[in-house]
Protein backbone atom coordinates (compact mmCIF):
# COMPACT_ATOMS: atom_id res chain seq x y z
CA UNK A 1 0.00 0.00 0.00
CA UNK A 2 1.22 3.74 -0.83
CA UNK A 3 2.99 5.25 2.37
CA UNK A 4 0.20 8.24 2.07
CA UNK A 5 -2.68 5.49 2.21
CA UNK A 6 -1.10 3.90 5.23
CA UNK A 7 -0.75 7.05 7.11
CA UNK A 8 -4.47 7.61 6.25
CA UNK A 9 -5.71 4.13 7.48
CA UNK A 10 -3.02 4.26 10.54
CA UNK A 11 -4.92 7.75 11.49
CA UNK A 12 -8.47 6.30 10.92
CA UNK A 13 -9.56 7.97 7.56
CA UNK A 14 -10.27 4.08 6.02
CA UNK A 15 -13.21 2.41 5.89
CA UNK A 16 -14.15 1.16 2.07
CA UNK A 17 -11.87 1.44 -1.23
CA UNK A 18 -13.04 0.66 -4.75
CA UNK A 19 -9.57 -0.73 -5.60
CA UNK A 20 -6.60 -0.14 -2.70
CA UNK A 21 -3.97 -1.81 -5.30
CA UNK A 22 -5.04 0.38 -8.17
CA UNK A 23 -5.15 3.31 -6.14
CA UNK A 24 -1.68 2.92 -4.85
CA UNK A 25 -0.14 2.01 -8.17
CA UNK A 26 -1.64 5.63 -9.40
CA UNK A 27 -0.24 7.23 -6.49
CA UNK A 28 3.25 6.11 -7.16
CA UNK A 29 2.92 7.15 -10.93
CA UNK A 30 2.36 10.51 -9.99
CA UNK A 31 0.59 12.84 -7.96
CA UNK A 32 -3.12 12.02 -7.64
CA UNK A 33 -6.01 14.68 -8.06
CA UNK A 34 -8.58 14.03 -5.83
CA UNK A 35 -12.05 16.15 -4.48
CA UNK A 36 -14.08 16.41 -1.94
CA UNK A 37 -17.58 17.86 -2.06
CA UNK A 38 -19.53 19.95 0.60
CA UNK A 39 -22.83 21.00 0.17
CA UNK A 40 -23.58 25.01 1.48
CA UNK A 41 -26.69 24.32 3.56
CA UNK A 42 -26.10 26.18 6.48
CA UNK A 43 -24.11 29.39 6.38
CA UNK A 44 -20.97 27.80 8.13
CA UNK A 45 -19.02 24.03 8.16
CA UNK A 46 -19.35 22.13 11.21
CA UNK A 47 -16.55 19.87 12.38
CA UNK A 48 -18.27 16.56 10.84
CA UNK A 49 -17.68 18.87 7.42
CA UNK A 50 -13.65 18.72 8.42
CA UNK A 51 -12.85 14.95 8.59
CA UNK A 52 -12.60 14.80 4.99
CA UNK A 53 -10.31 18.21 4.89
CA UNK A 54 -7.76 17.06 7.55
CA UNK A 55 -7.53 13.64 4.93
CA UNK A 56 -7.26 16.54 2.42
CA UNK A 57 -4.03 18.30 3.76
CA UNK A 58 -2.22 14.81 4.85
CA UNK A 59 -2.65 13.97 0.83
CA UNK A 60 -1.67 16.99 -0.15
CA UNK A 61 1.30 16.82 2.43
CA UNK A 62 1.85 13.64 0.77
CA UNK A 63 2.33 15.77 -2.71
CA UNK A 64 -1.10 15.05 -4.15
CA UNK A 65 -3.11 17.36 -5.25
CA UNK A 66 -6.52 18.18 -3.44
CA UNK A 67 -10.11 20.13 -4.72
CA UNK A 68 -12.78 21.54 -2.51
CA UNK A 69 -15.92 21.36 -4.86
CA UNK A 70 -18.69 23.69 -2.94
CA UNK A 71 -22.14 22.13 -3.56
CA UNK A 72 -24.31 25.26 -4.63
CA UNK A 73 -25.48 23.29 -7.93
CA UNK A 74 -26.33 19.78 -6.10
CA UNK A 75 -27.45 21.70 -2.88
CA UNK A 76 -30.51 23.25 -4.78
CA UNK A 77 -32.14 19.06 -4.75
CA UNK A 78 -30.32 18.43 -1.48
CA UNK A 79 -28.76 14.93 -0.81
CA UNK A 80 -31.44 12.44 0.53
CA UNK A 81 -28.65 9.75 1.39
CA UNK A 82 -29.29 8.68 5.47
CA UNK A 83 -31.88 11.40 5.95
CA UNK A 84 -35.28 10.56 7.60
CA UNK A 85 -36.85 13.92 5.73
CA UNK A 86 -36.29 16.50 3.13
CA UNK A 87 -34.06 18.52 3.15
CA UNK A 88 -35.82 22.43 3.53
CA UNK A 89 -35.00 23.99 0.00
CA UNK A 90 -32.87 27.15 0.07
CA UNK A 91 -33.00 30.44 -2.24
CA UNK A 92 -29.90 30.42 -4.37
CA UNK A 93 -29.30 33.56 -2.97
CA UNK A 94 -28.94 31.79 -0.22
CA UNK A 95 -27.05 29.42 -1.06
CA UNK A 96 -24.27 31.10 -3.05
CA UNK A 97 -24.10 33.33 0.27
CA UNK A 98 -23.50 30.02 2.74
CA UNK A 99 -20.63 28.92 -0.28
CA UNK A 100 -18.97 32.24 0.20
CA UNK A 101 -18.92 31.99 4.53
CA UNK A 102 -18.05 28.49 4.18
CA UNK A 103 -15.08 28.70 1.34
CA UNK A 104 -13.65 31.48 3.90
CA UNK A 105 -13.75 28.90 6.60
CA UNK A 106 -11.99 26.42 4.29
CA UNK A 107 -9.58 28.66 3.09
CA UNK A 108 -8.16 29.59 6.91
CA UNK A 109 -8.13 25.57 7.22
CA UNK A 110 -6.46 24.66 4.03
CA UNK A 111 -4.79 27.62 2.67
CA UNK A 112 -6.24 27.03 -0.93
CA UNK A 113 -3.06 28.08 -3.29
CA UNK A 114 -4.26 27.47 -6.69
CA UNK A 115 -2.19 24.76 -7.57
CA UNK A 116 -1.75 21.82 -4.73
CA UNK A 117 -5.51 22.91 -3.36
CA UNK A 118 -7.96 24.40 -5.73
CA UNK A 119 -11.70 25.06 -5.27
CA UNK A 120 -14.42 24.74 -7.66
CA UNK A 121 -18.31 25.37 -8.17
CA UNK A 122 -21.04 22.23 -9.16
CA UNK A 123 -22.98 25.38 -9.60
CA UNK A 124 -20.71 26.52 -12.94
CA UNK A 125 -21.95 23.19 -14.97
CA UNK A 126 -24.91 22.54 -13.76
CA UNK A 127 -27.11 25.73 -13.58
CA UNK A 128 -26.98 25.38 -17.32
CA UNK A 129 -27.34 21.52 -18.31
CA UNK A 130 -29.88 21.13 -20.68
CA UNK A 131 -32.46 18.15 -18.87
CA UNK A 132 -33.18 16.53 -21.86
CA UNK A 133 -29.39 16.41 -22.76
CA UNK A 134 -28.67 14.97 -19.46
CA UNK A 135 -30.67 12.33 -19.32
CA UNK A 136 -29.33 11.41 -22.82
CA UNK A 137 -25.97 11.78 -22.02
CA UNK A 138 -25.98 10.40 -18.23
CA UNK A 139 -29.26 9.07 -17.25
CA UNK A 140 -28.80 6.47 -19.86
CA UNK A 141 -26.19 4.74 -17.51
CA UNK A 142 -27.84 4.87 -14.46
CA UNK A 143 -30.24 1.24 -13.43
CA UNK A 144 -33.33 2.50 -10.96
CA UNK A 145 -33.36 -0.34 -9.58
CA UNK A 146 -29.66 -0.76 -8.70
CA UNK A 147 -30.69 3.03 -7.19
CA UNK A 148 -33.46 1.89 -4.87
CA UNK A 149 -31.54 -1.49 -3.96
CA UNK A 150 -29.03 1.21 -1.94
CA UNK A 151 -29.13 1.43 1.64
CA UNK A 152 -28.90 5.08 1.79
CA UNK A 153 -32.10 5.16 -0.51
CA UNK A 154 -33.93 2.36 1.24
CA UNK A 155 -34.15 4.73 4.23
CA UNK A 156 -36.19 6.80 2.50
CA UNK A 157 -38.21 4.64 0.54
CA UNK A 158 -40.62 4.05 4.14
CA UNK A 159 -41.14 7.94 4.59
CA UNK A 160 -41.11 9.18 0.79
CA UNK A 161 -38.38 10.10 -1.49
CA UNK A 162 -39.32 12.89 -3.76
CA UNK A 163 -38.04 12.95 -7.85
CA UNK A 164 -36.10 16.15 -7.01
CA UNK A 165 -33.85 14.16 -4.25
CA UNK A 166 -33.74 10.86 -6.63
CA UNK A 167 -31.79 12.43 -8.87
CA UNK A 168 -28.85 13.79 -6.65
CA UNK A 169 -26.87 10.66 -7.12
CA UNK A 170 -26.70 11.85 -10.98
CA UNK A 171 -25.73 15.12 -10.34
CA UNK A 172 -22.65 14.09 -7.84
CA UNK A 173 -21.82 11.76 -10.42
CA UNK A 174 -21.97 13.88 -12.97
CA UNK A 175 -19.57 16.51 -10.84
CA UNK A 176 -17.10 13.56 -10.76
CA UNK A 177 -17.04 13.47 -14.44
CA UNK A 178 -17.02 17.28 -14.67
CA UNK A 179 -13.46 17.60 -12.64
CA UNK A 180 -12.24 14.26 -14.04
CA UNK A 181 -12.87 16.08 -17.41
CA UNK A 182 -11.40 19.54 -16.30
CA UNK A 183 -8.48 18.47 -13.86
CA UNK A 184 -7.93 15.03 -14.37
CA UNK A 185 -9.25 13.96 -11.13
CA UNK A 186 -9.03 10.11 -10.17
CA UNK A 187 -10.30 10.17 -6.57
CA UNK A 188 -13.26 11.16 -4.68
CA UNK A 189 -13.06 10.93 -0.83
CA UNK A 190 -15.49 11.77 1.73
CA UNK A 191 -17.72 9.82 4.43
CA UNK A 192 -18.62 6.35 4.14
CA UNK A 193 -22.47 7.59 3.97
CA UNK A 194 -21.48 8.76 0.64
CA UNK A 195 -19.82 5.53 -0.85
CA UNK A 196 -22.82 4.96 -3.15
CA UNK A 197 -22.85 8.34 -4.55
CA UNK A 198 -19.22 7.99 -4.87
CA UNK A 199 -19.29 4.86 -6.45
CA UNK A 200 -21.89 5.77 -8.91
CA UNK A 201 -19.79 8.36 -10.02
CA UNK A 202 -16.80 5.71 -10.40
CA UNK A 203 -19.15 3.68 -12.26
CA UNK A 204 -19.92 6.70 -14.84
CA UNK A 205 -16.56 7.68 -15.88
CA UNK A 206 -16.16 4.13 -16.53
CA UNK A 207 -18.88 3.66 -18.57
CA UNK A 208 -18.33 7.59 -20.70
CA UNK A 209 -14.63 7.38 -20.65
CA UNK A 210 -13.28 4.20 -20.48
CA UNK A 211 -11.09 5.35 -17.58
CA UNK A 212 -10.44 4.05 -13.86
CA UNK A 213 -11.19 6.32 -10.95
CA UNK A 214 -11.40 5.52 -7.74
CA UNK A 215 -13.28 6.12 -4.56
CA UNK A 216 -12.14 6.21 -0.57
CA UNK A 217 -14.80 6.56 2.15
CA UNK A 218 -13.86 8.03 5.94
CA UNK A 219 -15.94 6.29 8.87
CA UNK A 220 -18.52 8.24 10.08
CA UNK A 221 -17.24 9.85 13.48
CA UNK A 222 -19.18 8.68 17.00
CA UNK A 223 -17.64 9.05 19.98
CA UNK A 224 -16.99 5.77 22.26
CA UNK A 225 -20.56 5.95 23.91
CA UNK A 226 -22.26 5.58 20.37
CA UNK A 227 -23.51 9.25 20.04
CA UNK A 228 -22.75 11.30 16.65
CA UNK A 229 -19.52 13.43 17.14
CA UNK A 230 -19.51 17.07 17.18
CA UNK A 231 -22.90 17.33 18.71
CA UNK A 232 -23.46 19.30 21.43
CA UNK A 233 -26.25 20.78 23.76
CA UNK A 234 -26.80 23.55 21.15
CA UNK A 235 -26.29 21.57 18.27
CA UNK A 236 -23.88 21.00 16.01
CA UNK A 237 -20.22 21.99 16.68
CA UNK A 238 -19.63 25.05 14.28
CA UNK A 239 -16.50 26.52 12.90
CA UNK A 240 -18.44 30.24 12.79
CA UNK A 241 -17.33 31.44 16.44
CA UNK A 242 -20.68 33.95 16.38
CA UNK A 243 -22.53 30.36 16.48
CA UNK A 244 -20.30 28.13 18.60
CA UNK A 245 -17.56 30.60 20.64
CA UNK A 246 -13.73 29.45 20.45
CA UNK A 247 -14.12 28.61 24.28
CA UNK A 248 -17.25 26.42 23.62
CA UNK A 249 -15.13 24.80 20.51
CA UNK A 250 -12.20 24.10 22.90
CA UNK A 251 -14.72 22.96 25.66
CA UNK A 252 -16.10 20.43 23.76
CA UNK A 253 -12.66 18.71 23.14
CA UNK A 254 -11.31 19.14 26.32
CA UNK A 255 -14.52 17.27 28.06
CA UNK A 256 -14.45 14.28 25.42
CA UNK A 257 -14.35 10.71 26.95
CA UNK A 258 -10.75 8.78 27.73
CA UNK A 259 -11.73 6.81 25.10
CA UNK A 260 -11.27 8.58 22.39
CA UNK A 261 -8.47 10.87 23.24
CA UNK A 262 -5.93 9.17 21.11
CA UNK A 263 -8.94 8.08 17.99
CA UNK A 264 -9.45 12.02 17.88
CA UNK A 265 -5.84 12.97 18.50
CA UNK A 266 -4.83 11.14 14.88
CA UNK A 267 -8.05 12.52 12.92
CA UNK A 268 -8.19 15.91 14.19
CA UNK A 269 -4.80 17.11 14.91
CA UNK A 270 -1.30 16.55 12.62
CA UNK A 271 0.68 15.65 15.37
CA UNK A 272 3.12 12.63 14.61
CA UNK A 273 1.48 8.79 15.56
CA UNK A 274 4.75 8.78 17.44
CA UNK A 275 3.43 11.83 19.81
CA UNK A 276 0.08 10.94 19.91
CA UNK A 277 1.38 7.46 21.36
CA UNK A 278 3.23 9.37 23.55
CA UNK A 279 0.28 11.82 25.06
CA UNK A 280 -1.79 8.60 25.40
CA UNK A 281 0.61 5.99 26.51
CA UNK A 282 -0.57 3.51 29.82
CA UNK A 283 -0.11 5.98 33.12
CA UNK A 284 -0.42 9.29 31.45
CA UNK A 285 -2.66 12.25 32.85
CA UNK A 286 -5.98 12.19 30.55
CA UNK A 287 -6.76 15.34 31.15
CA UNK A 288 -3.36 16.23 29.87
CA UNK A 289 -4.61 14.79 26.60
CA UNK A 290 -7.90 16.05 26.16
CA UNK A 291 -6.20 19.80 26.63
CA UNK A 292 -3.77 18.93 24.16
CA UNK A 293 -6.23 17.91 22.02
CA UNK A 294 -8.72 20.92 22.82
CA UNK A 295 -5.58 23.57 22.21
CA UNK A 296 -4.28 21.76 19.15
CA UNK A 297 -7.61 21.69 17.50
CA UNK A 298 -8.85 25.50 18.54
CA UNK A 299 -5.65 26.49 17.04
CA UNK A 300 -6.12 24.63 13.90
CA UNK A 301 -9.91 26.54 13.68
CA UNK A 302 -9.59 29.28 15.36
CA UNK A 303 -5.93 30.19 15.54
CA UNK A 304 -3.38 30.03 18.05
CA UNK A 305 -4.48 33.33 19.84
CA UNK A 306 -8.00 31.83 20.30
CA UNK A 307 -7.04 28.89 21.52
CA UNK A 308 -4.28 29.87 24.13
CA UNK A 309 -7.93 32.14 25.52
CA UNK A 310 -9.50 29.17 25.76
CA UNK A 311 -7.70 27.14 27.60
CA UNK A 312 -7.10 30.24 29.65
CA UNK A 313 -10.82 30.51 30.33
CA UNK A 314 -11.11 26.55 30.94
CA UNK A 315 -8.39 26.59 33.62
CA UNK A 316 -9.88 29.61 35.30
CA UNK A 317 -13.45 27.49 35.61
CA UNK A 318 -11.71 24.94 36.96
CA UNK A 319 -10.09 26.59 39.57
CA UNK A 320 -6.89 25.53 37.89
CA UNK A 321 -5.24 29.38 37.32
CA UNK A 322 -6.18 31.27 34.14
CA UNK A 323 -8.03 34.17 32.94
CA UNK A 324 -11.97 34.14 33.61
CA UNK A 325 -12.54 36.35 30.79
CA UNK A 326 -11.93 33.70 28.38
CA UNK A 327 -15.03 32.22 30.32
CA UNK A 328 -18.81 32.28 28.55
CA UNK A 329 -19.92 35.55 30.12
CA UNK A 330 -23.30 37.51 30.59
CA UNK A 331 -24.37 40.81 32.37
CA UNK A 332 -26.95 41.02 34.03
CA UNK A 333 -29.07 43.67 35.95
CA UNK A 334 -27.21 44.40 39.44
CA UNK A 335 -30.89 45.69 40.73
CA UNK A 336 -31.93 41.52 40.27
CA UNK A 337 -29.33 40.85 42.94
CA UNK A 338 -30.12 42.92 45.40
CA UNK A 339 -34.03 41.91 45.38
CA UNK A 340 -32.83 38.43 45.10
CA UNK A 341 -32.30 36.76 41.63
CA UNK A 342 -34.48 33.33 41.90
CA UNK A 343 -32.19 30.30 41.08
CA UNK A 344 -34.42 29.11 37.84
CA UNK A 345 -34.45 32.55 36.34
CA UNK A 346 -30.83 33.79 36.76
CA UNK A 347 -30.00 29.72 35.45
CA UNK A 348 -32.32 30.41 32.05
CA UNK A 349 -31.23 34.49 32.09
CA UNK A 350 -27.67 33.04 32.13
CA UNK A 351 -27.93 30.44 29.25
CA UNK A 352 -26.74 27.64 30.92
CA UNK A 353 -30.45 26.43 30.75
CA UNK A 354 -32.71 26.79 27.66
CA UNK A 355 -35.97 26.55 29.24
CA UNK A 356 -37.19 26.53 33.43
CA UNK A 357 -38.67 23.33 33.21
CA UNK A 358 -34.75 22.49 32.73
CA UNK A 359 -33.54 24.70 34.90
CA UNK A 360 -35.85 23.25 37.15
CA UNK A 361 -34.25 20.24 36.75
CA UNK A 362 -30.62 21.10 36.75
CA UNK A 363 -32.06 22.21 40.30
CA UNK A 364 -34.13 19.59 41.53
CA UNK A 365 -31.13 17.32 40.18
CA UNK A 366 -28.15 18.52 41.53
CA UNK A 367 -26.85 20.18 39.43
CA UNK A 368 -26.94 23.87 39.92
CA UNK A 369 -24.28 25.18 40.84
CA UNK A 370 -23.47 28.82 42.24
CA UNK A 371 -20.30 30.96 43.64
CA UNK A 372 -19.67 32.59 46.89
CA UNK A 373 -18.13 35.67 47.17
CA UNK A 374 -15.28 34.11 48.52
CA UNK A 375 -15.82 32.12 44.88
CA UNK A 376 -16.41 28.88 45.80
CA UNK A 377 -19.22 26.71 44.12
CA UNK A 378 -22.02 25.37 46.04
CA UNK A 379 -24.93 22.77 44.96
CA UNK A 380 -28.37 24.76 44.99
CA UNK A 381 -31.25 22.39 45.63
CA UNK A 382 -34.24 24.87 46.24
CA UNK A 383 -36.41 25.86 43.05
CA UNK A 384 -37.42 28.70 45.14
CA UNK A 385 -34.01 29.82 46.19
CA UNK A 386 -32.61 33.85 45.44
CA UNK A 387 -29.48 34.69 44.93
CA UNK A 388 -28.45 37.80 46.60
CA UNK A 389 -25.77 40.41 46.01
CA UNK A 390 -23.52 39.01 48.67
CA UNK A 391 -22.60 36.41 46.38
CA UNK A 392 -21.14 38.82 44.27
CA UNK A 393 -17.35 38.84 44.53
CA UNK A 394 -16.32 42.99 45.30
CA UNK A 395 -15.79 43.26 40.97
CA UNK A 396 -19.87 42.19 41.01
CA UNK A 397 -19.13 38.63 39.23
CA UNK A 398 -20.84 35.49 40.05
CA UNK A 399 -19.66 32.13 38.19
CA UNK A 400 -22.28 29.44 37.84
CA UNK A 401 -21.93 25.84 37.03
CA UNK A 402 -24.55 23.51 34.79
CA UNK A 403 -23.44 19.89 35.84
CA UNK A 404 -20.38 19.05 35.83
CA UNK A 405 -18.78 20.77 32.76
CA UNK A 406 -20.43 23.84 31.78
CA UNK A 407 -19.84 27.34 33.09
CA UNK A 408 -20.89 30.80 32.77
CA UNK A 409 -19.53 34.17 34.64
CA UNK A 410 -22.43 36.71 35.40
CA UNK A 411 -21.37 40.71 35.81
CA UNK A 412 -23.71 42.23 37.78
CA UNK A 413 -24.34 46.04 35.89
Amino acid sequence: MHPALENLMARGFFAQCSNVEGLSRAMEEGPVTFYIGIDPTASSAHIGHMVPFFALKHLVNAGHKGIALMGAGTARIGDPSFRSETRKILSYEQLDHNAAAILEQLNRFVGFDGTNTLTANNKDWLASLNYIDFLREIGVHFSVNRMLSMEAYKVRMETGLSFIEFNYQLLQSYDYLELYRRYGCRLQIGGDDQWGNILAGVDLIRRVEGAEVFALTFPLVTTADGNKMGKTLKGALFLDPSITSPYEFFQYWRNVQDADIRRFLLMFTFLPIEEVDAITADGKNPNEGKERLAWEITALIHGKDEADKAMSGARAAFGAGGDKSAMPCVELPRSRFEAGYNIIDLFCDSELAATKSEARRLVTQGGAFVGSGSGELSSIGDVNALIGAESLTQEGELTLRAGKKRYCLVKAT
